[in-house]
Parts: C-alpha cells; sequence; structure tokens
C-alpha cells in the first residue's frame, strides 16, 4: 500500500485538492487554536488549513509522496507543519500533550483501529478532542452509483455503530451518517456516505 500512495501522491496535482475538508473546517472555526495531529494526511491540505488557523500541527503518514507534497503546500501557504513518515503503529506522542487529533478519511482495517484508537485518545488533553470524517459501509454503494472514492474493503468503511466502542472516553456533541456532496479533488468527487463527529475527552 505504501508505493500505491507514493504512486497517486507523486503526480504534479492535489489529488485531493488544496482546499480542506468542508467539516474540518467548520469545526475548527469553533475551537481555540492549541496542538493538534493529523494521522494518515496525505498531501496535507487539512494540516496546513489548521496551520493557517493558528494551530500548532502534527502529522504523518507512511507516504514519502505524500509529505513532500504536504510540506510543498506548507511553503506555498507560508505555514509550517511537523510531519513524519510512519506507520500508523510507530507513532508514538507523550499523554494528554494534545488539543485535538482530526482523521479526515483516514481508513484503517478494523482490527488495528481498535488498537490505535483508544492508545491516540491517550495523547489528547482532558477536554481535548476529536474531529472525524470518514467513509460508511454504505460508501460501497455510493461508489458504484457516483464515483465518489474511498476504500473498496469493506474492512477499511466504518459503521455509525461501532464508533462509540472504537473511541472510548469520548462524548459526542455530533456523531451522524451522512450524505454529503464531496468535491475534494479527483478522487473524491460525487456524492457519497460519510461518518462523522466531533467528540471531547472525558
Amino acid at each position: 500500500m505504501q508505493s500505491f500512495w507514493n504512486d497517486r501522491y507523486s503526480q504534479e496535482e492535489y489529488v485531493y485538492g488544496e482546499s480542506p475538508n468542508e467539516w474540518l473546517r467548520e469545526c475548527l472555526g469553533g475551537l481555540p487554536p492549541g496542538k493538534i495531529l493529523f494521522p494518515a494526511e496525505g498531501e496535507g491540505r487539512n494540516a496546513v488549513y489548521a496551520a493557517q488557523c493558528g494551530w500548532e500541527v502534527e502529522a504523518f503518514d507512511y507516504s514519502e509522496e505524500g509529505k513532500r507534497k504536504a510540506e510543498q503546500l506548507a511553503r506555498k501557504n507560508g505555514v509550517q507543519i511537523n510531519y513524519q513518515v510512519a506507520d500508523a503503529g510507530e507513532v508514538h506522542y507523550p499523554a494528554s500533550s494534545l488539543d485535538a487529533i482530526a482523521l479526515i478519511f483516514s481508513h484503517f482495517p478494523e482490527a488495528l483501529r481498535r488498537q490505535l484508537f483508544p492508545n491516540w485518545i491517550k495523547w489528547l488533553k482532558p477536554g481535548g478532542y476529536v474531529i472525524f470524517e470518514c467513509f460508511s459501509i454504505g460508501q460501497l454503494h455510493y461508489q458504484q452509483e457516483h464515483g465518489s472514492g474511498g476504500p473498496k474493503d469493506s474492512a477499511l468503511l466504518y459503521a455509525l455503530d461501532q464508533i462509540p466502542t472504537e473511541f472510548p472516553g469520548i462524548e459526542f456533541s455530533v456523531l451522524e451518517e451522512k450524505e454529503v456532496m464531496l468535491q475534494e479533488g479527483t478522487y473524491h468527487s460525487g456524492l457519497g456516505q460519510v461518518i462523522r463527529f466531533i467528540g471531547k475527552k472525558s
């Protein structure tokens, strides 16, 4: 999979666009800036936007090409981000060191999620936030009907009723499955189905 993403991100264009995810933009608009982590950040559009809003940004992905594009975008916009190339299981931050974690189309196998997410929540300060928007299992139908992107393996997609179990200790102010019109570059374009939430660490 690493070679797949390196190949995709090696293109000149930003294949998911340079503008941030709209749900992320909406959520960050209601939060005071602090330190935020972007797992599986790809080409950096969301991390760069957060930095423009005054956040101290940490990000990682296992694609070297993703990091190159993200740092290029950061320079273009006059901001700095700290971007690591690493596998999700190899990244570590101190407990209670982050004000927010943003998972935007960050898709991992279900078994891995149940290992990673509880650990990542430990990195949040009490009262810290998780911002989340990813494809739901229902996106498999939308791929066929609308060609709007996302993983084709159901094990990489999310089910609404599993979210509270996968994010222990998070109190949700919004948690919903929703049909959305995606306009995020070449590979996220058209009608799709997502799960989105914002929640606070208790």
